[in-house]
C-alpha cells in the first residue's frame, strides 16, 4: 500500500510540476543544442513515469551494446499491436537519429511527445492514431559527438557522427542487415506494422529558399490503391498544410544537373533505404530533408510542424490508407509478375514552382578557377522540371516457392527476423526445381557499407534434379512478405542477398583439372561427341582468344563434361513452380 502511495504521490507530482521543468535540453539552451543519447533517453523515461499513455519498452540492443527504445503513446492505454490494428487505429512510426548529426527530428519528437500529452487538442487527434517513436535509432552515432563532421551544416553546436559504431551508414543497411540495430529495426516494425512511417533527416546539396524537403517512397513502386492515395491525395494535402504553416514544402532536390533548374528527379528508394525497404511491405514512407543552411531552430520547427501534418493526416484519413492497404495486400497473394528494377521515365514531366536562389560562379579563392555558388540576394521562383515517373526496368515472375538449403543460415536468419513464414521438408527429397546459374556480374571494387556490390546480374535458368534433406527450407508466396522475398531471393534485384554478397561462395570453383593430364581426355571427348567438337569450333570462331589459347580451349571442353561441377555458379535459391511438397 505504501508504495503504491508513494508511486500515485510521484506520478502527480510529475503531472503538475511547473511547464519549465518538462523543458527539453534543446529548449533550455536556447535552441542551440541537441539532447545527448543519456538526455534523449532519460526525458522519455520521465514522460513514461509521468503518462500512463506512454510506454517506453527496450526492444533489442544496437552495435554498442547500448539498448534500442521504443516510445509508444496510446491514448486509450493499449500497447499490444496486434489490438491496436483490430480495432482500426492508424499506426506511425516515427524514427530519429539514423544520422544523428541530423538531430532535428530528436528534439522535434520529444516536444511533441510532450506536448500531445499536455494540449487536449493535440492529444484528441491520438484517438484513432497510435503513435510510435524511436528516440535515436543510431545510437553509437549519437555517442561519438562532435562539432566539425557536419562540415556544411548551420548548428546545432554539437551533434552525433553519421557512422554507427561499426562505421555503418544505417541508412544504407536496411535490407542487408549487417548491423543489430537493422536487425532490431526489423523486428519493431514487423511487429508494429505501422501504415505510415516516417525518417526525419537533414539535407545536403543546392542552397534553395526551403527549409523543409520531402522524399516520399516512389508513388510508382509503391504501386496500386496506396500509390494512387498518396501521388494524388496523401502528398497534395500535406503539402497546403505545411503552406499554411508558413513551410512551403518541395521535393527533395536531387538534382538532374549540377543546379536545381535543370530539372529534379523523383528519389529512387532501393530497399537499402528506410522507405524503400517499408514500400516492401506496404507502408507510407517518408524521408524529410530539412536544409542544412537553415538555422536549427528552424529545422527543428518545421520538422515539428510536418509531424504535426502526419498525424493530422492519419486522424482525418486513417480508414481511407487502411482500406487501400487491405486492397494492395490482398492483390499481392495473386500477383504474378513483380517489378525488381526502375528507372525514371523522362517521357513524363511534371512542373513545380520552384523557390530557389540564382546560381553564379566567381574565381575560387583557394584554386583560382571558377568555383559555384548561389545569390541569395537575388531569389526567384520559377518552374522547373520534376521527373517523379518511374517505369520497372525488370520483371520476374513468382514461384509457388522458393527452396532454401539450411547451409544458407544468414540468409534464413534475416527471413526469420523479417517475420516470413517459413516451412521446413520433413524429409530428404530429391526435386527438380528451377534454377539460376550466374552468367555474368559486375563488381565494385572498392567496398561500400562493408560489401564489394553485385550489379548488372545477368542468369541462365535451367531445371535439374537437386538434393533436398529434411530441415532445408520451402518459402512459400503466400504471404505479406512476398515482395520483400523477390526483392532478396531474386538474385538480379538490386539489393538482393546475391547482390550483397551473401552467396559469394558459389562463385568459386572448387575442383579444376590438371591441363597435361587432361588433354588426352580431352580429345577423346572430342571424337566421341560431334556437337561438342562443334561448338568448340564456333566458339573459336567468334572469340579470337578463345582460338589462340590452348588452356581456355581445354578450359571449354571441360565445363562441357560431367567432370565439371554443377554446382559452380548454381544460385543455391531454386524455385518451385508446382506440386505438393513434404513439409512440416
Amino acid at each position: 500500500m505504501l508504495l503504491t502511495l508513494l508511486s500515485l504521490l510521484t506520478s502527480f507530482l510529475l503531472q503538475t510540476s511547473p511547464a519549465q521543468d518538462w523543458q527539453t535540453p534543446y529548449e533550455k539552451s536556447k535552441k542551440t543544442q541537441t539532447a545527448t543519447y543519456e538526455e534523449c533517453i532519460g526525458y522519455y523515461q520521465r514522460l513514461n513515469q509521468a503518462y500512463p499513455e506512454i510506454k517506453m519498452s527496450l526492444i533489442g540492443l544496437t552495435d554498442t551494446g547500448k539498448p534500442l527504445h521504443t516510445v509508444v503513446i496510446s491514448t486509450d492505454q493499449d500497447f499490444d499491436p496486434v489490438s491496436v490494428h483490430q480495432k482500426g487505429k492508424t499506426v506511425i512510426l516515427i524514427q530519429n537519429g539514423i544520422h544523428p548529426g541530423e538531430p532535428e527530428g530528436i528534439d522535434a519528437t520529444m516536444m511533441l511527445a510532450r506536448d500531445l500529452m499536455q494540449n487536449k487538442k493535440l492529444k484528441a487527434q491520438l484517438d484513432n492514431v497510435v503513435l510510435v517513436i524511436i528516440p535515436i535509432y543510431n545510437v553509437g552515432g549519437a555517442l561519438n559527438r562532435n562539432s566539425h563532421t557536419r562540415t556544411n551544416q548551420n548548428g546545432p553546436e554539437s551533434y552525433g557522427f553519421r557512422g554507427n559504431a561499426r562505421n555503418l551508414d544505417l541508412n544504407r543497411d536496411f535490407i542487408k542487415e549487417d548491423s543489430r540495430n537493422a536487425k532490431t529495426f526489423a523486428t519493431i516494425f514487423r511487429t508494429w506494422d505501422p501504415e505510415i512511417f516516417i525518417d526525419n533527416h537533414t539535407s545536403n546539396g543546392a542552397d534553395y529558399q526551403y527549409t523543409m524537403t520531402l522524399i516520399p517512397t516512389q508513388h510508382n513502386k509503391l504501386g496500386g490503391a496506396l500509390g494512387k492515395h498518396l501521388k494524388q491525395q496523401m502528398l497534395p494535402a500535406l503539402y497546403k498544410g505545411m503552406e499554411k504553416r508558413k513551410w512551403p514544402l518541395v521535393p527533395y532536390v536531387n538534382s538532374r544537373g549540377e543546379t536545381p533548374e535543370t530539372g529534379i528527379f523523383g528519389f529512387a528508394d532501393l530497399p537499402r533505404y528506410a522507405s524503400g525497404y517499408t514500400t516492401l511491405f506496404q507502408t507510407l514512407g517518408f524521408i524529410p530533408e530539412t536544409h542544412m543552411l537553415k538555422s536549427f531552430d528552424k529545422r527543428v520547427a518545421s520538422t515539428y510542424d510536418l509531424m504535426l501534418e502526419f498525424l493530422d493526416y492519419a486522424a482525418k484519413n486513417g480508414k481511407t490508407i487502411q482500406t487501400a492497404r487491405q486492397q494492395d495486400r490482398a492483390a499481392l497473394l495473386s500477383q504474378q509478375q513483380f517489378a525488381l528494377n526502375w528507372a525514371p521515365d523522362t517521357t513524363q514531366v511534371e512542373t513545380i514552382q520552384f523557390k530557389g536562389y540564382e546560381a553564379k560562379y566567381k574565381a575560387s579563392e583557394v584554386s583560382g578557377l571558377e568555383r559555384l555558388y548561389y545569390d541569395r540576394k537575388a531569389p526567384f521562383t520559377r518552374p522547373v522540371k520534376f521527373f517523379d515517373t518511374f517505369k520497372p526496368t525488370l520483371m520476374v515472375s513468382k514461384p509457388v516457392a522458393y527452396l532454401i538449403p539450411q547451409a544458407w543460415t544468414e540468409v534464413i536468419e534475416r527471413l526469420q527476423q523479417n517475420q516470413v513464414t517459413l516451412k521446413r521438408l520433413s524429409k530428404d527429397t530429391l526435386l527438380t526445381p528451377e534454377t539460376y546459374y550466374i552468367t555474368d556480374y559486375k563488381t565494385g571494387q572498392r567496398p561500400y557499407e562493408g560489401h564489394y556490390l553485385h550489379t548488372d546480374v545477368q542468369v541462365r535458368k535451367t531445371q535439374q534434379p537437386i538434393q533436398y534433406y529434411a530441415g532445408d527450407y520451402v518459402v512459400y508466396l503466400n504471404q505479406v512478405a512476398n515482395r520483400f522475398l523477390m526483392e532478396v531471393l531474386e538474385p538480379q534485384a538490386p539489393d538482393s542477398y546475391f547482390a550483397w554478397n551473401f552467396f559469394d561462395s558459389v562463385l568459386g570453383q572448387k575442383e579444376h583439372f590438371s591441363a597435361y593430364v587432361f588433354e588426352d581426355l580431352a580429345a577423346q571427348y572430342l571424337k566421341q561427341d560431334p556437337k561438342l567438337k562443334a561448338a568448340l569450333e564456333e566458339a573459336k570462331a567468334k572469340d579470337p582468344n578463345l582460338a589462340k589459347s590452348a588452356q581456355a580451349q581445354l578450359n571449354f571442353i571441360y565445363r562441357n563434361t560431367p567432370h565439371y561441377e554443377n554446382t559452380h555458379n548454381r544460385y543455391p535459391v531454386a524455385r518451385w513452380l508446382g506440386g505438393a511438397l513434404p513439409v512440416q
